[in-house]
C-alpha cells in the first residue's frame, strides 16, 4: 500500500496541480473513516457523519472550482488517498490487535526495501522500455532526486521529533498550517497553477472538517500513553508518508 501511495500519488502530478492535488488530499480521513468502520476500528456516530459530510462537500466545491481539471490525475489522486488510506489502517490494526508497537523511523527501516521491491517490479515494465527508448533525451536528476529522498526522510524524522516533544495535536495544526502554505506557495511559483475563490473556499470548508476530525481523534484515550503508531502517523490532509517518493 505504501508503494501504491507513492506511484498513484505521485503520477496524478502529471496531470493535476500541486495546488489541487492538495485539496484533494484533504478527503484523507473521510476514506480513512470509511475503512475504519468497516473493519471495525471506528464507530458510526451522527457528529463523525457531519464530519465526514462537511470535509465531502468542501473537496466537492474545490473540484468544482478548478478550470482546468484533468479526470484522470483525480483518478490517480484519488487512488493514491484509498492506498494511503488502507496503509493506516493496516498500520493500526498492527499496533492494537498485533501488539506490534514501531515509531516511523523503524517503520521506514522495515517497509522501504519492501516498497522498493514493489515499485521496481512494475518499473521494468511500464517505464524501463520508455526510458530506454529515449535513451538521448531522457534526464536522470541525481541532485533533484536526492533532495526530494533527503525532504522525505526529514519530513517522517520530524513527525517523530514533534510528537515526542510536544504532542499528537501539535502535529495535527502543524499539518493543516502546512498544507495553506503547500496551496499558496504552489501557486506562486507554478505559472499553471490558477487558483479560484470557489478552490479557496472549498479547501477552506473542508479544512474546517479536517480540523475537527482531529479535535475529536486527539480527544479519544491513546494507548501506551500517546506514543503508539496511530498517533505517530497523524491523519492530516496531506501528510503522506513519504509521499515525495
Amino acid at each position: 500500500m505504501f508503494a501504491m501511495t507513492l506511484w498513484l500519488g505521485n503520477t496524478a502530478y502529471l496531470y493535476i496541480t500541486v495546488a489541487f492535488s492538495q485539496m484533494l488530499k484533504a478527503i484523507m480521513p473521510v476514506a480513512v473513516f470509511i475503512l475504519g468502520v468497516s473493519v471495525g476500528l471506528e464507530i458510526m456516530s451522527s457528529r463523525m457523519l457531519l464530519i465526514m459530510s462537511v470535509i465531502s462537500f468542501g473537496v466537492l466545491i474545490a473540484s468544482y472550482g478548478e478550470l482546468n481539471i484533468i479526470w484522470i490525475g483525480v483518478v490517480y489522486q484519488m487512488g493514491g488517498i484509498v492506498a494511503e488510506a488502507l496503509r493506516l489502517i493496516l498500520m493500526e490494526i498492527l499496533v492494537k490487535r498485533k501488539g506490534i508497537k514501531l515509531n516511523p523511523i523503524s517503520l521506514m527501516y522495515y517497509m522501504s526495501p519492501c516498497s522498493a521491491i514493489c515499485l521496481f517490479i512494475p518499473w521494468i515494465f511500464l517505464e524501463k522500455p520508455k526510458m530506454d527508448a529515449n535513451s538521448s533525451t531522457w534526464d536522470f536528476h541525481v541532485l533533484v532526486l536526492s533532495l526530494n529522498s533527503l525532504c522525505t526522510f526529514a519530513l517522517n524524522l520530524s513527525v517523530f521529533l514533534v510528537i515526542s516533544h510536544t504532542s499528537a495535536l501539535t502535529i495535527r495544526v502543524a499539518g493543516v498550517v502546512k498544507d495553506w502554505i503547500v496551496v499558496l506557495v504552489s501557486a506562486l511559483l507554478f505559472a499553471e497553477t490558477k487558483l479560484t475563490m470557489i478552490n479557496l473556499f472549498g479547501y477552506a470548508v473542508a479544512i474546517v472538517g479536517v480540523a475537527s476530525y482531529n479535535k475529536h481523534k486527539v480527544k479519544k484515550p491513546i494507548e501506551g500513553e500517546g506514543k503508539t503508531l496511530a498517533s505517530q502517523s497523524p491523519i492530516a490532509p496531506g501528510k503522506e508518508s513519504g509521499e515525495s517518493s
